[in-house]
């Protein structure tokens, strides 16, 4: 997921309201048996709770060199991720496109705060979790994944991050990209969400 001092979440329901104007519409889980409910789903603000400037936050609108080791979000990267992400973004670079971080590494806590912010805002845990990982889940909190942008890096990574052994997960998740590739250096099908 996306991530910045109000990013991850919010980033994440920004790609709704981006595929929306698009005139696509994000895939949903299939509701559960019973009584249809309309469930009204706002974008999700992150306010100053989910403020984290040692737990991987970056701020929102801002994009972080995979090289700026110094920061957490980037330095704390499980170091294959690390080395992965840089590669690309060498060889990216090398055909005009800048790939960047919107998110890397996060703590505990600051994914504990965005999960909690998440459910808060579309009003239970199961919806929460399709945009959202809880912090036992969420491959970031182990230095497993990276949130890439601009748009264009996020289509280039889709389209060559696998060279790296970096693959996109979810289909709601553009930017989301971990190391998945099979021994043939395939990507896995793609999850609609995080939560399945």
């Amino acid at each position: 997921m996306r991530q910045g001092v109000s990013g991850s979440v919010a980033t994440a329901v920004g790609l709704s309201a981006l595929l929306m104007s698009c005139g696509t519409q994000p895939e949903t889980a299939a509701p559960p048996p019973g009584p249809a409910v309309a469930v009204a789903v706002e974008p999700l603000t992150i306010g100053a709770a989910a403020e984290d400037t040692t737990g991987g936050s970056i701020p929102d609108g801002q994009l972080v060199s995979p090289f700026d080791v110094k920061n957490p979000a980037v330095g704390f990267l499980e170091p294959a991720v690390l080395a992965a992400i840089q590669n690309a973004a060498t060889a990216a670079a090398a055909e005009g496109v800048d790939v960047q971080l919107t998110s890397g590494w996060r703590s505990k806590g600051f994914q504990q705060r965005l999960f909690d912010q998440a459910v808060t805002t579309y009003g239970n845990t199961d919806l929460a979790a399709q945009f959202v990982a809880s912090p036992e889940t969420s491959m970031h909190v182990f230095g497993k994944a990276v949130d890439v942008g601009p748009v264009v890096a996020d289509q280039w990574m889709i389209a060559n991050g696998s060279r790296f052994g970096l693959c996109q997960i979810y289909a709601n998740e553009i930017w989301h990209f971990e190391l998945a590739v099979d021994a043939a250096g395939n990507c896995p099908p793609l999850r609609p969400n995080a939560a399945g």
